[in-house]
């Protein structure tokens, strides 16, 4: 009997991490339009079978097809996958919307909030596409290691269990492994926040602090994660699994990371803008951390690491400075109240 057809999908932003999910599900046999503003660049893309700015040694499928005009790569698609930075995701949403088919379903896998409102992406979607099944990819997956066939695992959080479920196995390969969940919220924030998080690590590693440091603000930015979080509404296990500790621990710990990189040079003294021209690509952190700050201010909580990042990346303080201020802190219990009441 034949298998029946798989839907196609559109991927939205031409970057290392949009490449590498065109990729898999090319490979996957998912019918698959890649879409970059840069027509010049997406014809090299096709020409070489490689993404030669973002992953210039990895071969891409012959199977992947690309295209710089959005009506085209959205005409007859059943799912669209965004992956274009936080800043650019409500424009992009903007341009979607007279376009798409009605039945279309969204997902993305930005990471981020909406530059100056500090509002959630998925409310962005609920707001400019009511009613269509929505669903978010996140978990630590650097995307050289997926499109190179390496381990990965990432969860696949949605509005419509059926829709999660569908788009997960879509991603699933024996290399690939896409778990379903239905906190979007919660994903979202361990998303965002790990970025923040993985500043402060590299910062300290930068600065030689040593292993002890290090292990020590992964721990203590969980419990910041899982502060907000349940201020937020999250469900801790969301935070405690692929989307927030997960991609915690890969962000602080693996040089692959755009924000641990930026903490690595900020930590060695390399002025911010130096650092950030260096990297060559965006990074997430920067505005993220004053969206972290005004939600921890609305909900009056004290992030002391994700405020102490803040300042650094607002020059306010040298990172010698914002480490003179964790660690003379005021000494205290661990859990100075219980995060999760009635859970025991």
């Amino acid at each position: 009997m034949t298998a029946p057809a798989r839907p196609a999908v559109a991927v939205l932003g031409a970057g290392s991490w949009g490449t590498a999910l065109a990729a898999l599900l090319a490979r996957n046999e998912v019918p698959t339009r890649l879409w970059g503003r840069d027509a010049d660049a997406l014809a090299a893309m096709a020409a070489a079978r490689r993404n030669l700015r973002y992953l210039p040694d990895l071969d891409l499928p012959p199977e992947l097809t690309y295209d710089s005009d959005l009506a085209s790569v959205l005409r007859g698609a059943a799912i669209v996958l965004v992956v274009v930075p936080s800043h650019a995701f409500a424009s992009m949403l903007d341009q979607m919307v007279p376009l798409l088919d009605p039945d279309t379903r969204i997902s993305w896998a930005t990471k981020g909030f909406e530059t100056g409102t500090g509002r959630f992406l998925h409310e962005l979607v609920e707001e400019k596409l009511p009613g269509r099944p929505a669903a978010v990819v996140t978990g630590p997956s650097f995307a050289r290691e997926v499109t190179a066939g390496l381990p990965s695992a990432v969860t696949v959080h949605a509005t419509d269990e059926a829709f999660g479920k569908e788009l997960a196995v879509l991603l699933h390969a024996p290399n690939f492994r896409a778990y379903t969940g239905n906190d979007i919220l919660g994903a979202e924030l361990g998303g965002a926040m790990k970025n923040v998080l993985a500043v402060a690590t590299g910062v300290a590693d930068g600065m030689e602090l040593g292993l002890n440091a290090r292990a020590g603000l992964i721990t203590r930015g969980m419990n910041e994660m899982l502060r907000l979080g349940v201020a937020l509404g999250a469900r801790a296990e969301t935070l405690m699994g692929l989307a927030g500790l997960g991609d915690l621990v890969l962000t602080c710990t693996g040089d692959l990371s755009r924000n641990r990189r930026l903490g690595l040079a900020l930590g060695r003294g390399t002025p911010l803008d130096d650092a950030v021209r260096q990297i060559g690509q965006v990074v997430e952190s920067v505005v993220t951390a004053d969206e972290v700050g005004r939600l921890a201010d609305f909900h009056g909580l004290d992030l002391p690491i994700a405020a102490a990042v803040r300042a650094v990346l607002h020059g306010e303080v040298t990172p010698a400075e914002g480490l003179r201020t964790l660690m003379s802190r005021e000494q205290k219990a661990e859990y100075p109240v219980d995060l999760f009441p009635g859970r025991r």
